[in-house]
Parts: C-alpha cells; structure tokens; sequence
C-alpha cells in the first residue's frame, strides 16, 4: 500500500531566519474517547496540557529499581567496548552516553516497555495504540555526566525522521533520585504550545554527531529567552523509580554532573500509530532504526 504523503506543517532549518509559530496540534487527543478512561485524573491531564510534562511519583517499586540499575550495569559492562552505533559516547571521551533502542536487544527492558503503568497512560494521552518510537538507557554518572544542551525532540524527530505530528510522548523512568544538583532535566512549561523553527540546514548523517553534542536543530538563544520570560524554568525534582512524562514539543535540556550522585534514567517514547513516520521533512535519508522505529504496525501490547 502506497504511502499517503503528509505536508510539512512544520518546517524548520530551511530559513535564514528563525521563526516562533503556534501548535497546530493538541496535546491531549481526545476523539476516541480514550482521555476519559485511563489512569491520568482529570487534573492530571490539565496539568500535563498545560505545562507539556507531569511527574508520576513513585510509580515504580524501589526493588524494580534495583533491578533495573543491575540491568544497566550488566549493558553497561556488555558494551563497554562496543562498536555498535547505539551505544553513544561522551563527545570529549569514549565514556558510554546512551545505549539506545534497549527495548530491542534487552529483555528487561523490553518489558519495561510493555509495561501497562506506561502503555495506558501513553494511550490515553495519544488516544490511539502506540509503538515505541525510540528508548535508550541514560547514564549521567556523578563527576563526569554531561550536559544535553536545550532541544524539543519533535523538531529533529519532525525534520530527521519524518513525523508529522506532534502526537507522541516520553517517559523518563527516574533510576537515581533527581535532584536540583545532579544535573537533573529542566523544562520550560508551556513551550509545547509553541514551535521554533531553527535555523541550519541538516548535515549529512547528523545522528553520529547530534547524538554526542546536538549543534543544529537546536533553539536561537532569542527564541529560548522569549519562551523562559514568558513561561520560566521548571527542575522537578523526584525520588527514584517516579516518571517523568513530558510531551514531544517541550523545550528541555540539562547540565552537566559535577557532583558524586549519579543520574541514570530509562527513556521510552510512544509514538501514535496514526501519526506513521514519512520520508525525512529534511530531504536527507532515514536515520537509522534504533534511532527512530520506521514500522508503526509493530504496536506494543
């Protein structure tokens, strides 16, 4: 079956100029009705629609916890010495960054990727079934953790991978307490409502850098004031085995990790099977699979 072609309703790196331009989209998808049966209250669900992220505390036992930290230190150990394209280093070292598509190659965590505390919140929020657009293990260890400089993950999985709409969701499963100083995510609230049109065009083969250290697709310092003085900043902070769900159109990002307490998270991303990735809006090819999954009919049950 051909296809069907949706336009680019949100171009980005094709100016010279960058440009702040109004959600066209809603954050929570409402016309299946699913909104009202899943687990998220009705507060909850103005809360996440009104700032783009809520933090689910303690959705997870401490000894799921401590399983799943095991679970990384056995991937960390097995590809340690990788060549693999998912496992992602630090930009000024060859320390492990990110192993990404683990819901793939691990066991444990492809059940965690199952798991219904995700999965229904996920489908109500999106009010369709959902596949797993892309998961990684983060390790931000204590000294040595780098930063993740501010970025919506829609405008690169907008112009990179070909989703069209904002209609996808994160969960960042919180493995070590998140802490105002252990370089803990930050968002702006509110954000989601707007669309920052960056300026740049994609290099070849972007991945390979933007995984390291993203320089392109990034917000202007410009646009990134407008929306703080308008919004400001949030650092919710957790104990571990809470949630940290955000929307694909939120403007986050973190600092470095100067401390000894480290800042390891598990991240999934469900993607709406009615919003099935296109041809890159870029013109450049797909970026590879552990990536972005390019197989919608793959939904998680």
């Amino acid at each position: 079956m051909q296809q069907t072609i949706v336009p680019d309703v949100y171009p980005s790196r094709v100016h010279d100029r960058p440009s702040i331009e109004a959600r066209k989209d809603p954050v929570v998808y409402r016309s299946n009705g699913l909104a009202a049966d899943g687990p998220l209250t009705a507060d909850q669900l103005a809360q996440y629609e009104r700032d783009g992220f809520l933090m689910l505390e303690n959705l997870f036992t401490q000894t799921e916890v401590e399983q799943m930290r095991a679970e990384m230190a056995r991937v960390l150990e097995e590809n340690e010495g990788s060549h693999s394209q998912a496992v992602i280093r630090e930009p000024e070292s060859e320390e492990v960054r990110s192993v990404f598509a683990i819901h793939e190659t691990d066991t444990a965590f492809n059940r965690i990727s199952r798991d219904s505390r995700l999965l229904d919140r996920a489908r109500q929020l999106l009010d369709s079934e959902v596949y797993v657009h892309q998961s990684r293990i983060n390790f931000k260890p204590g000294f040595e953790g780098k930063e993740f400089y501010w970025h919506s993950d829609f405008e690169t999985w907008h112009v990179e991978d070909g989703m069209p709409r904002m209609r996808a969701v994160s969960f960042s499963i919180l493995l070590d307490d998140n802490l105002p100083f252990n370089g803990s995510l930050m968002l702006v609230p509110g954000s989601h409502k707007h669309f920052i049109s960056c300026v740049g065009k994609t290099p070849e083969d972007h991945y390979k850098q933007s995984l390291r250290r993203q320089e392109v697709g990034v917000p202007d310092r410009g646009s990134l004031t407008w929306l703080v003085d308008r919004y400001g900043l949030q650092m919710p902070s957790a104990k571990a085995g809470s949630v940290l769900m955000f929307e694909c159109n939120t403007m986050h990002g973190s600092n470095s990790n100067i401390t000894p307490l480290p800042r390891r998270n598990v991240f999934v991303v469900y993607n709406s099977v009615e919003n099935a990735l296109q041809p890159p809006y870029s013109g450049g090819k797909p970026r590879p699979g552990f990536v972005a999954a390019r197989k919608p009919e793959l939904v998680v049950r």
